[in-house]
């Protein structure tokens, strides 16, 4: 197995790519610290290397962010490593629960609109910089979404919302006003 690595425009994140599905079709997952974890063998594993700050799963890479007092050259063996033994494992990467839900039939026509440009147009992108992005909530006018990933705490991650995604929104969907990051 050969794991390929990618800086991403966020320094404290790098992007592993395994060459096979992660997730699959499986919406993006993230894991801000080792509790949340408890579904994910693989983020198991890489939270129990030493400096693991984050870790999220895409469709076919994960991305790590490090704490800041540790480097990737310390790290990145390690990583490299714990990935490797995941995936000869056979165990899965996530383990879903039958009680999570996906796209609500009862969500309005703009919400409709909205993530179906994220996930056809901006999604996409994103995933290439080792991120997500997702619809937290529309209320009038205003677009609330996360930045997940290397995209979570991004140095560009303001330009990336107001220069990117609201222009497109706002361009597709004249309702939207206006694209804000949701806390």
């Amino acid at each position: 197995m050969f794991i390929q690595t990618e800086d991403t425009p966020n320094p404290a994140t790098m992007k592993f790519m395994p060459g096979c599905d992660v997730l699959g079709a499986r919406p993006p997952v993230d894991f801000a610290n080792p509790a949340a974890a408890k579904k994910s063998p693989l983020a198991q594993a890489l939270f129990a290397i030493d400096g693991v700050k984050s870790v999220f799963l895409g469709r076919d890479f994960i991305t790590v962010t490090r704490v800041e007092s540790t480097d990737w050259p310390s790290m990145k063996p390690a990583l490299l490593a714990a990935i490797m033994e995941h995936f000869t494992s056979g165990k899965p990467a996530f383990i879903a629960d039958e009680s999570e839900e996906t796209a609500r039939e009862d969500d309005d026509v703009i919400v409709r609109q909205i993530c179906e440009l994220l996930d056809q147009r901006i999604r996409p992108a994103v995933a290439q910089d080792g991120g997500d992005i997702t619809f937290e909530n529309y209320e009038d006018g205003i677009v609330y979404l996360k930045l997940k990933g290397a995209c979570a705490g991004c140095p560009s991650a303001t330009a990336t919302l107001k220069a990117g995604v609201e222009n497109i929104l706002k361009y597709f969907i004249p309702e939207v006003r206006e694209v804000r990051q949701a806390r």
